[in-house]
């Protein structure tokens, strides 16, 4: 299993690597699973033996969610009372979010030229 644990980090250095020397926006992490998602898809051997790894980091992933289920118990009280106006904040910040996003990248769009010529 320790090999296989050696590819994935390995596949992390890599994304780290590019995404350092290429100044990109993308986390590193992300861009290593990515090209460990393109090689696993070309390599069937590949995935068999990252795949002893994978699992036991699978199976305890669900453990990340215990500090924020800890920290809601916690504000529990807090969230009993103020729990409608945090939900609508959420929901309207969100929308907001999203609005301004499309609003943005029409903007953009419309700016750099890039609308479909009809």
């Amino acid at each position: 299993m320790l090999p296989a644990f050696a590819v994935l980090l390995a596949f992390q250095l890599i994304g780290e690597s590019l995404a350092r020397v290429l100044r990109l926006g993308i986390p590193g992490p992300v861009i290593g699973l990515c090209l460990l998602v393109v090689a696993c898809l070309a390599s069937h051997r590949l995935r068999d033996f990252t795949l002893q790894a994978a699992r036991p980091i699978i199976s305890t992933l669900s453990l990340l969610f215990l500090p924020a289920a800890v920290g809601v118990v916690q504000f529990l009280p807090l969230l009993k009372s103020q729990g409608l106006a945090l939900g609508v904040a959420i929901v309207v910040s969100t929308a907001l979010t999203l609005a301004v996003t499309a609003l943005v990248f029409r903007f953009v769009v419309h700016r750099l030229h890039l609308e479909e010529r009809e």
